[in-house]
């Protein structure tokens, strides 16, 4: 009789303290005594002490930022939704104003850092990092409420990211990405990052055990990306460089081939491993290990192969393709007997971010396949077996962010073809 007419607020309870007679309780009901059917207010009276009336006050605290916002700007700004979504960056809430918005942008700031008590910064874009002369992808911005304070601190993937916002790249939307691309990476791989920004896969790649070497153009991201190597304690698996993503693609290739990166283990590995061997030597079994098969197991050699390149630009990655043209040749023409013991049973991967305007997913996998062999001067392997597409998110209504991998063709990677 009473359950569909229970008040039905988010964070009100439908049961309360009588304030006059605090052993009683009131049960909240979202319409008046009069409005009730007939056997509804039968059942009350016969089971309860029959009708009060309460007030619930909703007060700024209660309302969301959207209804904040619906109420106070005008009704014509607002007629296909409040300007209430924004991203967060640590303590940092940044929006992108249309430009009808911009004469409440103070208004609107001070709601959003009101009603995110996390929050102490907001700011909206002054401009689009995608535009090609934004060279190092950060977007101008302007304070519309709270400090201007910019140095962030975050954790994404059990790492610590400490950066300046206003001076390098970062989109906490990428989160699910960075960690999917991460989960395919084996310890003990190598990875090369040519736009690491300020290490999103770079730091947490070495700190699962794989060898790592990062590059960003942008010399506040570089330095931001050593920085965070450091903070995380995976210098020895992590090489920091700041040069232009092409140039950095081919030199990385070269450079672990003359200079291995060696084995070391990571620290968490290295800690159970230290701890077996103390408890071993003091039970008198030193020869011994208790924890499996993967400390067990001898140490790798150094690595000399590079298994996966990472171009998270976008913008422009794609471009950037034609680095890989030949970019094994100087290996093999060097020691022929020793490349292909290293490159005889599988050639690097390569993912590359890209936009494309083409909404259909066979469509969009297509544009990208035409366009990335161009830039490579060759053709890819077979899709669903060498090629893979994977829908990042959708950047605008007809603007999609993908990821395309593939293994390079091994023709593409010693310069046969073009």
């Amino acid at each position: 009789f009473v359950q569909r007419y229970l008040v039905d607020l988010p964070n009100i309870r439908n049961v309360e303290p009588d304030p006059d007679n605090p052993g009683n309780r009131l049960v909240l009901l979202n319409k008046t005594e009069d409005a009730l059917p007939s056997e509804t207010r039968q059942y009350i009276s016969a089971n309860g002490l029959g009708f009060t009336n309460f007030d619930i006050k909703l007060n700024y605290d209660y309302w969301s930022t959207s209804d904040i916002l619906q109420s106070v700007l005008p009704s014509e700004l607002v007629a296909t939704g409040a300007p209430a979504s924004f991203a967060t960056t640590g303590h940092i809430a940044h929006l992108n104003l249309r430009d009808e918005y911009l004469p409440y942008k103070h208004l609107i700031g001070k709601i959003v850092l009101d009603k995110n008590k996390n929050l102490r910064t907001v700011v909206n874009k002054v401009n689009t990092i995608d535009d090609h002369d934004s060279e190092f992808r950060v977007f101008k911005m302007e304070v519309i409420a709270g400090e201007p304070d910019f140095n962030v601190v975050l954790n994404e993937s059990d790492c610590s990211f400490v950066f300046d916002f206003s001076k390098v790249y970062w989109n906490s939307r990428l989160q699910a990405e960075h960690k999917r691309l991460i989960d395919m990476f084996q310890p003990g791989e190598v990875v090369v990052d040519g736009f690491a920004g300020v290490g999103p896969f770079a730091v947490p790649s070495a700190k699962k055990g794989c060898f790592v070497m990062g590059s960003d153009l942008n010399p506040e991201s570089a330095a931001a990306l050593q920085g965070n190597a450091e903070r995380n304690k995976v210098t020895n698996r992590l090489r920091v460089a700041c040069k232009d993503g092409r140039v950095f693609i081919r030199e990385a290739v070269q450079e672990i081939w003359d200079n291995p990166i060696p084995f070391s283990e990571p620290s968490n590995l290295a800690k159970r491993r230290a701890k077996e061997e103390r408890r071993a030597r003091e039970s008198g079994n030193a020869g011994t290990r208790g924890i499996g098969r993967e400390v067990e197991a001898p140490l790798p050699p150094p690595r000399r192969r590079v298994d996966h390149f990472v171009m998270n630009l976008p913008a422009t990655a794609i471009e950037f393709l034609d680095a890989y043209r030949g970019v094994l040749a100087p290996l093999k023409e060097k020691d022929p007997g020793a490349f292909e013991q290293v490159y005889e049973d599988r050639m690097p991967m390569v993912h590359c971010y890209a936009f494309t305007r083409e909404l259909d997913v066979s469509s969009a996998g297509a544009d990208l396949r035409k366009r990335a062999e161009e830039y490579l001067g060759g053709a890819l392997g077979k899709d669903g077996e060498d090629v893979h597409y994977h829908l990042v998110r959708d950047v605008a209504p007809h603007k999609h962010m993908y990821c395309i991998s593939f293994r390079l063709p091994r023709d593409i990677g010693l310069g046969r073809v073009g």
